[in-house]
């Protein structure tokens, strides 16, 4: 009987592998978080909550996973980690319990303009390998159906030794590809307008190529003067057909110029492989202008816009071309492979119906695959990358989520919830960084961060359950309910925009007036055609100031002050104050610390291990030399300055010795967005993405113009935080500006003056008007999803 009893006994005590149920922090200093110590549950759905900059990306990205995926990278040979990012320890004392981390951020794709939905989600690959084996008629491999293959051939001879003797034979080679020989599988080719690279009254001498970075004295200029083949002080109406040809077409030839071996290649292939090979939504700002001021895309006319060569669109399946599948809505894709029957290609049929099934499911059904993956929003981006991970196998992963419902309508956010859920429920670790109300809710654990921004931040504020954050008295425990009302009167047009025939993307030829002096709010579900509206038809008018979601680059030497424009001012007060030269004020010009260049900290790379930094030892990290720290204006030297956050900035620079209202306009603006936190020399790498998109805004709300329209101006902003950028908006229209804003937060559609709703679907099923007028109207019709969700919000 005890036997039996001491076995119930065994089998009843938890094991000892089960009692390791949390990922326990420890610690954690990444950023600005201050030794923050969590419990999380595995095998659970926790949200991270908190303002805008309060340390919740520094713990979850830049602490959990990031630890993790070191750990995993560490697991694979020398060699091998050679080829991997190199990853440094996060600052934290003890990180217990953790397990493989699959990271789905919102970060945009590359903006490669080869890559588009169908190469970055393989479902390509699958089509060519599906064409390769059942198209008619059989032209090659999956290769000759990729337009990222040349075809190309080629023979000659190769020496080998056989028997101790060298051997000469003749071999030849053909590789059939799928590019489009005209376009290069680019799908658009370029007409220049020559009247905007050169103005052909001068000579190159005195500055006659108006290309961006082609000084008169420079060497890109040099090259042309020093060549030989042009004379420099001969205006270039007066060339003759050869030099005129041999500026502007000359292909790259080898050159002596002065004694020095160099290529001389015509201005229009440089123009070519420098700017027009790439992304024009990835050019700095004054580079864009150009190429949108001197270059013409249009569709490639042998290939139709398709990237394909004529043999790889010959090839069909039940009279449908890759080239076809591609074009088609990805739910109409699914349903024509889902009607293929072919013993032979079960396996491959079985997993490209998953994928794309997988798009529907998401909420991506609108999508085809031969879109760009650069033309993708920050939601759409983060929705594709977790397309290979539904369906998975994995089990005890924890999978980190970056606002996964940004770009989403409320009435998709509860698909998206039902995803993560059934992520939780195969037994994996989901961890959320979201503001949304809806994802909150569904939480089985909350963690929230705070109490501010920044250096006010990085501390946790409460640990718990939804219920328990609702009474904690957190700035988030009593935003989580907020609702705002309807306005009891709106305000009243100037004007109207009108807008005619609009058919970019899924638009069905829509016309509509938008009204002028009011905040108009433009909604529908995601791939309704709201951004095809607005972008394709309103942004590229005079007046028009567009902030659209395209993410501001930087690097680490960028940081608020100079990308907002704000060190100028700075520089040029400081110079004025001292009688020196402005360019001593600059950690990247003049006055850098000739140690480390300006950086403040020296990079030691250690190859397959992480880097490590540390602060430069001559100028104490402060960038300068010690001889600019010597150089004050209103008692601070320019280290101290940068130091400064916008809103001790905002009052140096407002009177006194340090006044310079140039500088104190940025600082205003700055502070209007909610950014008065910030310090100005913070590196743009360590923003998050909500402090990145409300930078953005401050930097280009400065430009002259109308009308300004504003996409997802709430993205990454808390609760608490969305009634500032309401107060920045109602601020706009009331200095006499039309404000267009690109929305789904109801507080922001609430808050309107005027309602435009597109839909009733997404894709084929929108791109058509289904309410215009007051939000008022809008709830009591009730007439389409938007309305309907409104109506809720508001309780009415």
């Amino acid at each position: 009987m005890s036997i039996a009893t001491s076995q119930d006994a065994q089998r009843s005590a938890p094991h000892v592998a089960d009692v390791h149920d949390v990922i326990r922090v420890h610690g954690a200093r990444e950023n600005n978080l201050k030794d923050v110590d969590v419990e999380i549950p595995k095998r659970r759905l926790t949200v991270f909550t908190g303002v805008s900059g309060s340390g919740k990306s520094s713990l979850v990205f830049d602490t959990i996973a990031a630890e993790s995926q070191r750990l995993i990278n560490e697991t694979y040979s020398a060699f091998v980690q050679g080829f991997m990012p190199t990853l440094a320890r996060p600052e934290v004392d003890v990180l217990e319990g953790l397990t493989t981390a699959i990271i789905v951020d919102q970060e945009r794709m590359g903006a490669n303009p080869r890559s588009t939905v169908g190469t970055v989600t393989d479902a390509n690959a699958m089509l060519r390998i599906l064409f390769s084996r059942l198209g008619q008629p059989h032209i090659g491999s999956p290769q000759a159906f990729s337009f990222n293959v040349a075809s190309i051939s080629g023979a000659g001879a190769v020496t080998l030794e056989r028997d101790g003797k060298t051997v000469s034979e003749r071999r030849d080679f053909k590789i059939t590809g799928g590019m489009c020989p005209r376009c290069e599988g680019m799908g658009s080719v370029t007409d220049l307008d020559l009247s905007q690279l050169y103005d052909d009254s001068k000579s190159l001498a005195e500055g006659a190529i108006t290309v961006p970075g082609y000084k008169a004295d420079g060497w890109m200029v040099r090259s042309f003067t020093e060549s030989g083949f042009l004379d420099p002080h001969k205006p270039i109406r007066d060339y003759t057909e050869q030099e005129l040809h041999d500026f502007l077409h000359r292909e790259p030839l080898k050159v002596k110029m002065k004694g020095i071996n160099a290529t001389y290649e015509g201005l229009i292939p440089r123009i070519q492989k420098s700017f027009l090979s790439k992304d024009v939504t990835a050019l700095q700002p004054h580079i864009r202008a150009f190429v949108e001021r001197a270059a013409t895309f249009t569709a490639c006319p042998d290939c139709g816009g398709t990237r394909l060569s004529a043999a790889a669109r010959s090839s069909t399946i039940k009279g449908v071309s890759i080239a076809d599948a591609c074009a088609m809505q990805i739910s109409d894709l699914a349903a024509w492979v889902r009607d293929l029957d072919e013993p032979s290609v079960a396996p491959l049929l079985t997993a490209l119906r998953h994928t794309l099934d997988s798009f529907v499911e998401i909420g991506l059904g609108y999508l085809s695959l031969d879109r760009s993956s650069g033309t993708l929003s920050g939601g759409e981006a983060q929705r594709t990358k977790m397309i290979r991970h539904l369906g998975s196998a994995l089990t005890d992963v924890t999978y980190v989520f970056d606002e996964p419902t940004v770009g989403l309508h409320p009435h998709d956010i509860q698909r998206m919830n039902d995803l993560l859920l059934r992520l939780r429920d195969k037994g994996n670790t989901v961890l959320v960084v979201e503001h949304k109300p809806e994802v909150i809710e569904i939480a089985d654990h909350v963690v929230d961060l705070g109490p501010r921004a920044g250096a006010a931040g990085g501390e946790v504020m409460f640990e718990g359950t939804v219920d328990a954050l609702r009474a904690s008295g957190t700035l988030t425990g009593r935003h989580l309910d907020d609702r705002a009302s309807l306005k009891p009167s709106v305000r009243t047009p100037s004007g109207v925009l009108e807008v005619r025939g609009a058919a970019t993307h899924n638009l069905q030829d829509v016309d509509v007036d938008i009204p002028l002096g009011v905040l108009v709010v433009v909604t529908g579900v995601a791939g309704s055609g709201k951004s095809s509206l607005i972008h394709g038809s309103v942004s590229g008018r005079d007046g028009v100031v567009s902030v659209d979601q395209t993410p501001i680059r930087g690097s680490r030497r960028s940081n608020p002050a100079t990308y907002t424009g704000l060190l100028d001012p700075i520089r040029k007060a400081f110079a004025k104050a001292n009688g020196v030269k402005p360019a001593l004020f600059s950690a990247n010009s003049e006055g850098a610390c000739p140690t480390c260049n300006g950086a403040g900290v020296i990079y030691t790379d250690l190859a397959i291990m992480a880097g490590v930094a540390t602060p430069c030892e001559e100028c104490d990290g402060k960038r300068f030399q010690a001889s600019v720290l010597e150089y004050h204006l209103g008692g601070r030297d320019i280290s101290e300055v940068l130091a400064m956050s916008v809103t001790e900035a905002e009052e140096f620079f407002r009177s006194g010795e340090a006044r310079t209202p140039a500088a104190h306009a940025v600082l205003d603006r700055l502070a209007d967005v909610g950014l008065g936190y910030l310090s100005l020399g913070q590196p743009l790498t360590t923003l998050s993405g909500g402090e990145r998109q409300r930078l953005k805004l401050a930097t280009q709300m400065a430009d002259k113009g109308g009308v300004y329209v504003l996409d997802e101006p709430t993205t990454g902003l808390h609760l608490a935080d969305v009634e500032q950028m309401l107060g920045l908006l109602d601020r706009l229209v009331d200095s006499g500006k039309s404000v267009i804003v690109i929305e789904h937060h109801q507080a922001v559609m609430a808050h309107a003056d005027w309602i435009i709703d597109l839909g009733p679907g997404a894709g084929h099923d929108g791109g058509r008007i289904v309410f215009e007028g007051t939000p008022a109207d809008l709830v009591a019709a009730r007439s389409t999803l938007t309305g309907e969700h409104l109506a809720a919000y508001v309780g009415a």
